[in-house]
């Protein structure tokens, strides 16, 4: 009866010592002394500042974590097993995990934010790349464009100079004409029909003006005998060719002088003297060709197209 009595003496001293333990670990010296009274400042003195401002942002980041929030604290209350109970549960256990647990989804949300962030900062970067590399390679093409444009009015200038210096050549010697054919028809005594070898003369002379510019024909009469009579009959030979050329060749009357010269002296060749000069005998007519550089400002006035720089 007496061994019973203490074996449950024993059974109840040993249940009762964990809450023993627990109650003297909530008593224990690692819990600073609250009751003992802090002595307080004087009133005219004021706290005490931190060395430096270097000194208080370093210690603010440090009490402040990349979630902003307080790091967790790690329990520090020793009791009679120690940190941990052997004999704790499974809630016990969960409830004391769980603020880290929330603590690390809250440190993954906030890496899965800066993810998103920095690939959204990315993206408008390779926008403002792509961008800029077209708005560069459009800056260029407008660059080649006016160098073609440029390199084109240059050379219309330059045509404008040469036609420009062309025509002035030309203005200056507009009323210069020189001879570029002659001709001569013979006629007999007394008449001023054409023959056929004076028709087929004149069309050689005559066919290549057509659509033609910048010429005068001078047609000079001649003929035997004296004063009045020779100068009409000469008049007649001068008139009978013009009408040929104006009928048949449709050579515009402006174009054409007439002259009767009568028995007029007429020089035999180009290096004698006037004194001796020889008049006619018969009846001839002479028919120059005279041209100027007109007809080289018309050819000058239409110039073939320049060809366009390839790009």
């Amino acid at each position: 009866m007496k061994n019973h009595v203490l074996v449950a003496l024993f059974v109840a001293a040993v249940l009762a010592l964990p809450a023993f333990a627990q109650q003297t670990g909530s008593t224990t010296p690692d819990q600073p002394a609250a009751s003992q009274p802090t002595q307080a400042a004087p009133a005219d003195q004021p706290a005490p500042a931190p060395a430096n401002a270097d000194q208080a942002s370093s210690t603010s980041a440090q009490t402040v974590g990349a979630s902003g929030k307080q790091p967790l604290q790690a329990e520090t209350r020793q009791g009679f097993w120690g940190k941990m109970n052997p004999f704790a549960r499974k809630k016990y256990v969960q409830r004391q995990t769980q603020p880290i647990r929330d603590r690390v989804n809250e440190l993954d949300e906030l890496t899965a934010g800066n993810t998103r962030m920095v690939k959204d900062v990315d993206a408008r970067a390779q926008q403002g790349i792509q961008l800029a590399s077209a708005k560069a390679n459009e800056a260029d093409q407008h660059a080649i464009d006016a160098g073609n444009k440029a390199q084109m009015a240059q050379q219309t200038a330059t045509q404008a100079t040469t036609r420009l210096s062309t025509v002035e050549q030309v203005v200056g010697n507009i009323d210069q004409y020189k001879a570029s054919n002659q001709t001569e028809i013979r006629f007999r005594p007394g008449q001023s029909v054409l023959s056929q070898n004076a028709k087929t003369a004149l069309d050689d002379m005559a066919t290549p003006l057509k659509n033609q510019r910048g010429y005068i024909v001078e047609v000079q009469g001649f003929s035997s005998g004296h004063g009045q009579a020779a100068i009409l009959t000469s008049q007649k030979m001068a008139d009978s060719v013009v009408r040929y050329l104006v009928l048949n060749h449709d050579i515009p009357v402006y174009r054409i002088y007439v002259v009767g010269m009568g028995n007029a002296p007429v020089p035999s060749s180009a290096t004698e003297e006037p004194a001796k000069n020889k008049r006619t005998s018969g009846g001839r007519v002479e028919i120059s060709l005279l041209k100027n550089d007109l007809e080289q400002l018309a050819s000058t006035s239409n110039p073939p197209d320049a060809q366009a720089p390839a790009k």
